[in-house]
């Protein structure tokens, strides 16, 4: 293999019209349905996770509003307990499982080879894999819900209650094996972030020059590698009780039904993190573009994060303060959950500090990261309160704690997401989402978001407990009940202006050019929407502040080949160049794989011997990995090109 060259805009080594036909002619798919279910384009992959994650997020949304038109009087009979079991576990299982992890890994599919400077992530078929795992297994929990044997005990099934004596037939059996199935997607986005932002960075992006989006990006993938077994061997634990008749959760036969809460939040709690250092990652790169200067604090910044993802993984107990555990331990996790607030209070501080030294341009994305702020701080204020054993055991299965969980989750995740769609929303279509229509819908969001969880906190000090379907009208709830329910349909509105804005600018939005914020990062430095081979000179970064930097949008790398899929791979810390590495092309076989393992954990809900049926098309499928897309293919019309 030869090495790349680093050359400037001036001196380009191919006449331009011959890079790009070679380019197009080597990264392009084949067209059809099945070029469509055989592509592994990095860009094509993550704005699918992203409209998917949309979709299933669309659905939990219309679920929570029919728990909430069945809250809003009491004694109402809108819905039965049965169905609203079923809502209420499907709800928290689409939210947590099939939207809040996969659009932020969505997002990082898409954004970290642009910004990074690559033309793909490290393993593409293994990505276009983790991708139809992951709709497949979306698509089977709500086939299930919609056959009328959705879950119903719970996004978190808790045996003895999940258990096959108390939860009889085949609903929790749906819900076990899709949470190993996503969570197979979610290790897949980890192992391409972290070999792509570490081994395929642009030539002088050392580690110190990563920008603070890959680095949350990063955090989020290693804590999916170390959070993730544990919910499957959870899942997978709960599954063999209730197929085969072990007890791994049955006290009667030598069993701890606590051991499935310590596997669970053990990864539940980190899963918080895991949606919300995502989101740190978009606030950190939309402050410093429309703030006009980088980031203050990056150092601090980058620490922050790793701090946080560390700190999450001991707090997992203050989940279960009211299981009777000694209370020395208690004290150590009461501790961990106040310590964890010292990390995100140092990334506000930053924000607060580059929005004061900065020339701050109060656009629409902006607006919805100073929503996040506020509401992200009420959230934490309650999560510190909740914190403390004597305060969680008052509150504790209360709406006290729907409530706090949202306001982290909604206002600490999904803020800064529908911030994070309108910045890079040029990118993806090449269109501006209309500002008018923006501010609008913000303001909606805003107003419902905090017209709908506000009133939780004060039903939840009233003894209102959650997970129950009606009331008696004599415990005095309905009012708080009914401006929760009119908040929900308010932000459902704002959601619905969102959407509209997004579908109506897709067509007609303004047109953005290539970088209409004037940004700093790589991802502008390509056009919107960017080419099926990312860059067309992948670029080279020589100082923190990317584009911003004096010379910082002219250098760029010469010398890989151009008629195969290739990529530059660099080192580690100081990301100088060492090799080209071809990537593997379009393959149906990834797809065929996710079929195959998707039917085989369906058959497992029926019987064990599914899992010995099924290994044989998952091994004929994986055989089909290695065999190219393509023959080589000679340039043979170049010669005719200007």
């Amino acid at each position: 293999m030869t090495r790349a060259r680093l050359g400037e805009r001036s001196e380009p080594a191919l006449p331009e019209a011959v890079a790009r036909a070679r380019l197009e002619r080597a990264w392009s798919r084949p067209r059809g349905v099945v070029g469509w279910l055989s592509t592994v384009s990095h860009a094509e992959i993550g704005r699918r996770y992203v409209v998917t994650a949309f979709v299933f997020f669309a659905l939990a949304g219309l679920g929570a509003l029919a728990m909430r038109m069945q809250l809003a009087f009491a004694g109402n009979t809108l819905i039965g307990p049965d169905r609203y079991d079923q809502i209420f576990t499907m709800h928290g299982t689409t939210m947590m499982f099939l939207f809040a992890v996969p659009v932020m890994e969505g997002m990082a599919i898409y954004l970290v080879p642009l910004l990074v400077g690559t033309r793909n992530v490290a393993f593409p078929r293994l990505n276009a894999f983790g991708y139809w795992v992951f709709v497949l297994a979306g698509a089977m929990l709500w086939g299930s819900f919609f056959l009328d044997v959705g879950p119903d005990a719970g996004w978190f099934s808790y045996p003895p209650l999940a258990g096959p004596e108390f939860t009889p037939g085949k609903r929790q059996d749906v819900w076990a094996q899709l949470i190993s199935l996503t969570e197979i997607s979610a290790l897949v986005v980890a192992v391409e972030v972290i070999v792509t932002a570490f081994r395929q960075r642009a030539p002088g992006m050392s580690l110190d020059r990563i920008p603070l989006f890959v680095w949350a990006m990063i955090v989020m993938a290693f804590m999916i590698v170390f959070a993730m077994p544990a919910v499957m061997l959870a899942s997978v634990y709960l599954a063999s009780d209730r197929l085969v008749g072990t007890h791994f959760f049955n006290p009667a036969e030598g069993g701890d039904a606590l051991l499935y809460q310590h596997l669970f939040w053990f990864f539940g709690h980190p899963e918080v993190y895991i949606i919300f250092v995502p989101a740190l990652g978009f606030v950190s790169s939309i402050v410093a573009t429309f703030s006009r200067r980088p980031v203050f604090g990056y150092p601090a910044l980058v620490l922050s994060l790793v701090a946080t993802g560390f700190i999450s993984f001991g707090l997992w107990v203050h989940h279960m303060f009211a299981t009777g555990l000694p209370q020395l331990g208690e004290s150590f996790f009461t501790a961990a959950s106040l310590l964890i607030a010292i990390p995100n209070g140092v990334q506000i501080f930053c924000w607060i500090a580059t929005l004061a030294a900065g020339r701050p341009v109060f656009r629409t994305p902006l607006l919805w990261v100073l929503g996040f702020v506020v509401t992200f701080v009420l959230g934490g204020l309650t999560g510190v309160m909740l914190g403390s054993v004597p305060l969680d055991l008052q509150v504790h299965d209360s709406f006290f704690v729907v409530a706090h969980f949202h306001y982290v989750l909604v206002g600490g995740a999904v803020f800064p997401l529908l911030g994070a769609i309108t910045y890079w929303f040029p990118k993806l279509t090449g269109r501006l989402l209309s500002e008018r229509l923006g501010k609008l819908s913000f303001a909606v969001v805003f107003t419902g978001f905090h017209a709908t969880f506000f009133p939780m906190h004060l039903l939840g000090l009233d003894g209102m407990p959650r997970r129950v379907y009606t009331y008696l009208p004599e415990r005095g709830w309905e009012t708080l009940n009914q401006v929760a329910s009119a908040g929900a349909l308010v932000l459902a509105a704002g959601v619905a202006l969102f959407v509209a804005n997004v579908v109506w600018s897709r067509r007609r939005g303004a047109l953005a050019g290539d970088d209409p914020w004037d940004a700093d990062t790589l991802e502008w430095s390509t056009s919107s929407p960017p080419p099926v081979y990312g860059f067309l000179h992948p670029p080279v970064v020589v100082a923190r502040e990317g584009r911003w930097a004096p010379g910082g949008r002219d250098h760029f790398v010469t010398g890989i080949p151009s008629d195969e899929p290739y990529v530059l791979t660099t080192n580690l810390v100081d990301a100088e160049p060492e090799l080209h590495q071809e990537l593997p092309g379009p393959s149906i076989f990834p797809f065929l794989t996710a079929v195959s393992v998707v039917a085989t954990f369906a058959g497992l809900i029926f019987t064990p011997w599914a899992l010995v049926a099924g290994s044989v098309p998952i091994f004929a499928t994986l055989l089909g990995w290695p065999i190219p897309s393509h023959a080589k293919r000679a340039p043979a019309a170049e010669a005719s090109a200007p």
